[in-house]
């Protein structure tokens, strides 16, 4: 009799082993699982808190050139820490000096596209935040740039080669070396459930603020 209830008592501790060890997976499972939500939400806040500003149209703390230093990493040179590449911002108001409209449309796109670069974590809901960013600067080209006769109004193919050609003058410059092309890609397969849609204000700037 004793020795089936040492054998029960063995069974016995080993499911309890077995309880224990699940518990304790579970709780570290669980404490990661609200580490990794609590640094996702402070990235997606910080994603929405980026925008331009008017300092950054109207180039009153421009970079200086940073040269060869431009391309020996994905990231590349922001000195004036303004989330825009440096050879990218000085690259806009070279092509675009006396148009602050244009300018400002430029500079949100290039900045949204920046932070394809820049976070500290990779995941779909971060990857989905800045694609909406992206999408947003997009939309806030087209608009501004070249606005529809009325809201309702189709495009011509000549307003979506205007389109085009602004946003390619950026992409163009934003991924200007395999290893950039690469990372854009890269970032693209940690994609969600995207909804191509804007809800909030396209632009960053009031363009009611420039006159040109």
């Amino acid at each position: 009799m004793s020795i089936l209830t040492w054998g029960w008592k063995k069974i016995l501790l080993r499911a309890l082993a077995v309880i224990f060890i699940i518990y304790v997976a579970l709780v570290i499972y669980r404490a990661f699982h609200f580490w990794n939500l609590e640094k996702t939400n402070k990235q997606v806040e910080k994603i929405h808190s980026t925008k331009l500003t008017l300092d950054d149209v109207f180039g009153r703390n421009l970079p200086p050139d940073p040269g060869a230093e431009a391309d020996k990493t994905v990231v590349g040179i922001d000195a004036n820490t303004n989330g825009i590449r440096d050879d990218v911002e000085l690259a806009i108001f070279k092509e675009y000096p006396n148009s602050a409209k244009t300018r400002a449309a430029l500079l949100q796109y290039a900045l949204a596209l920046q932070m394809g670069v820049t976070q500290s974590i990779v995941n779909t809901t971060v990857v989905d935040k800045v694609i909406g960013e992206q999408s947003r600067a997009g939309f806030c080209i087209a608009d501004s740039l070249v606005p529809r006769e009325t809201p309702e109004s189709d495009r011509s193919n000549t307003d979506v080669e205007k389109i085009d050609t602004f946003i390619d003058f950026i992409e163009d410059r934003q991924f200007n070396t395999d290893t950039r092309e690469k990372a854009r890609k890269d970032f693209y397969k940690n994609i969600g459930n995207f909804a191509n849609s804007v809800k909030d204000e396209e632009c960053d700037i009031d363009y009611s603020q420039l006159s040109n």
